[in-house]
């Protein structure tokens, strides 16, 4: 049984006047302990950032960045076929604005997790991953990596010794791979269903499939996404859901301590 989990969102995610989900950021910071947030090539902008750094600072939840494709019209959902020293000079430059507003208030930072569907690229593409994590020693050696386990990326950092911290996905299905089931759109899910589904994982190391099998899940941290309608509705859910069994929920850093 995991005793003790990560909780992590995806925040951040508008730009301009444009706001992407129904849940107040504000409101799902006092979920979480950690928060992924948007650098502003799928999503976010300066301002958006500078907000939700702060709201990070005021609720002691962990910041993360989460660098996406150069994608703003498709939400960093879409594959784009990409050099891989470009993308990861897109992460680095992404990663680089998160740490700074993280700076100006005093916020260090504690992780790193690829968006949408460069997320999904790294997780089977071996030399993206790679250089992924050899450009991540140098730049943010002390920065947590997210990703899936079992995962190209996981396994990358493993080997290079580079601190990794593996997901459960709360609002999103698997198949029998362990491979999320990728969705650009998500419908509004059941929140007791999902605190259900997390509870099980974090007691039994186990999901089920959109095939109907069971299979084993480990992880550290379990994600929700905030434009998942009812996202805050969800949140809460999962929360109560965990603490309710007696899974404490802390930062990532936290976790990566006793790992």
């Amino acid at each position: 049984m995991r005793e003790i989990v990560d909780l992590n969102c995806d925040m951040g995610e508008g730009f301009g006047h444009w706001v992407l989900g129904d849940a107040p950021e504000d409101k799902i910071m006092e979920i979480i302990s950690s928060a992924n947030i948007a650098a502003g090539f799928h999503a976010g902008d300066a301002n958006s950032i500078d907000r939700v750094v702060q709201l990070a600072q005021v609720h002691g939840v962990g910041l993360g960045a989460h660098p996406g494709y150069a994608d703003l019209r498709g939400f960093g959902r879409r594959y784009i076929r990409t050099d891989p020293a470009e993308l990861i000079n897109d992460v680095i430059y992404q990663v680089g604005a998160i740490r700074e507003f993280g700076r100006r208030y005093g916020v260090t930072l504690q992780h790193i997790k690829l968006h949408g569907a460069l997320y999904m690229e790294a997780a089977t593409n071996e030399d993206l991953s790679q250089l992924l994590v050899d450009s991540l020693q140098v730049t943010s050696p002390n920065a947590l990596l997210f990703c899936m386990g079992p995962s190209k990326t996981y396994s990358a950092a493993k080997r290079a010794g580079h601190p990794v911290i593996r997901e459960f996905f709360a609002d999103r299905n698997y198949d029998n791979s362990g491979s999320i089931v990728f969705a650009r759109k998500v419908g509004r899910p059941d929140a007791n269903q999902i605190a259900a589904k997390c509870v099980k994982a974090c007691k039994t190391g186990k999901v089920t499939t959109v095939e109907g099998d069971e299979i084993e899940i480990n992880f550290e941290s379990i994600c929700f996404h905030s434009d998942t309608p009812g996202a805050l509705e969800m949140g809460r859910a999962i929360r109560k859901g965990l603490t309710e069994n007696g899974i404490r929920i802390a930062t990532a850093g936290e976790i990566a301590a006793t790992l």
